[in-house]
């Protein structure tokens, strides 16, 4: 079958990505379902200043037991007005049934990390498993990340980072605000 021009195959109730109920696996993560934005700051040994960056990180689902994460930032002057993109990202979190966490994110620098962790009270825990890079991309040898939901109704991320000789350290930090209704 084939859709006309400008329209979808599938009528909405029957897409995947509009089960409205998420598989039971999620349980651990469903708080972070929808889309966040807001600001952090960052910075690295091999960067010659701190930076001020805003972000966007939207968790989704198709009903199976595995989370769509998309990430993406911009870098901002002093006034908090967008500069230019930076970093952004794509991947899958696969959950397990005892909270476990199996995280495929790329990178279009390059660079391919496999993240294993645990959620748990709020809180999701990755630390990296493998990375993969790309003949031409930065060396990066680790990284660990946090996703917080706050009593505040936030979600903080931190994210430590060992590259281009550098061992793990901090490296971004960020307070995000829900940005739709979840």
């Amino acid at each position: 079958m084939v859709a006309p021009v400008g329209k979808h195959p599938y009528p909405d109730a029957f897409r995947p990505d509009r089960t409205p109920a998420p598989h039971a696996l999620l349980a651990p993560v469903t708080g972070l379902l929808g889309t966040w934005v807001g600001e952090g700051r960052g910075g690295y040994p091999t960067l010659d200043e701190e930076f001020v960056y805003a972000q966007e990180v939207t968790f989704g689902h198709d009903g199976r037991p595995f989370l769509h994460y998309e990430a993406r930032a911009w870098l901002l002057d002093a006034d908090g007005a967008p500069l230019r993109p930076s970093a952004r990202e794509s991947g899958w979190w696969r959950m397990q049934a005892d909270g476990r966490v199996e995280a495929l994110i790329t990178q279009p620098t390059g660079i391919a990390e496999i993240l294993v962790g645990r959620a748990a009270d709020g809180a999701v825990d990755l630390a990296t498993g493998q990375v993969a890079l790309a003949p031409t991309a930065k060396e990066v040898t680790a990284t660990r990340r946090r996703y917080t939901l706050t009593d505040a109704g936030t979600l903080d991320f931190l994210h430590d980072l060992a590259a281009v000789g550098q061992p793990l350290q901090h490296h971004l930090s960020a307070r995000l605000r829900r940005a739709d209704g979840g």
